[in-house]
């Protein structure tokens, strides 16, 4: 084969070459879709990246679990853990997903499920999930542990994280303890005690004695041994 065949070789396999970019960049002009100045849909649970940093949540009391979890409703829980299988398995012996599985989660120690690759803050941040450690870190995830793989934007209902750690809790061969209920405070003082007495009373006669014949009756009442 001369010169020539192969020149025209490689001339129709660089024409063909043009042929397909060119044909490329007309057709993404073409069909360029255009995107929507906000989506549509959001989907719950789900952190929206803004760029900024996480704001941190505004601090609120935990509840007292000796009294809230015997009346939680922990079906309805189960119901808000769908939000949590998007990336956990909740079964006894089930596999880890893009985070480690959940099953008797509650009062477990913190970054140890078998055979998950947990991040450096997670593992840092040590210490058991317990009910307050669960309720706090489900709220906002990343802003609770900052590092955590877990880009799960939290549940900002207090009712909805009882309800779900009270489903938690009984996801277990043997659920973890519930606490006895915080005792209550002392009552007040009731209305229309009687005040303290004031300086100066001691020395005020008896309603109805005559201040002028006061002194005389002290000096007539015998003395006290």
């Amino acid at each position: 084969m001369d010169s020539f065949e192969w020149n025209k070789i490689i001339g129709a396999v660089l024409g063909t070459a043009i042929f397909i970019f060119v044909v490329r960049q007309a057709a993404e002009v073409i069909y360029e879709p255009e995107k929507p100045a906000k989506p549509g849909y959001v989907v719950e649970g789900v952190a929206e990246t803004s760029g900024g940093a996480a704001t941190a949540p505004v601090a609120e009391t935990t509840p007292d679990w000796g009294t809230v979890l015997p009346t939680a409703d922990a079906a309805a829980g189960k119901t808000v853990s769908v939000k949590c299988e998007q990336c956990h398995d909740l079964s006894k012996g089930g596999p880890n997903k893009i985070g480690p599985n959940l099953y008797d989660v509650v009062d477990r120690p913190r970054a140890s499920h078998p055979g998950f690759d947990y991040s450096g803050a997670m593992k840092a941040k040590g210490g058991n999930w317990t009910y307050d450690e669960l309720f706090k870190f489900i709220k906002s995830p990343g802003v609770y542990i900052p590092g955590t793989k877990m880009s799960f934007a939290g549940i900002s209902s207090e009712k909805d994280r009882i309800n779900l750690i009270a489903y938690l809790r009984s996801n277990a061969d043997a659920p973890a303890a519930i606490p006895a209920p915080a005792p209550k405070a002392a009552a007040a003082p009731a209305a229309g005690a009687a005040d303290a007495a004031k300086p100066g009373d001691a020395a005020k006669p008896a309603a109805g004695v005559d201040a002028a014949k006061a002194p005389a009756a002290a000096a007539a009442a015998p003395e006290k041994k």
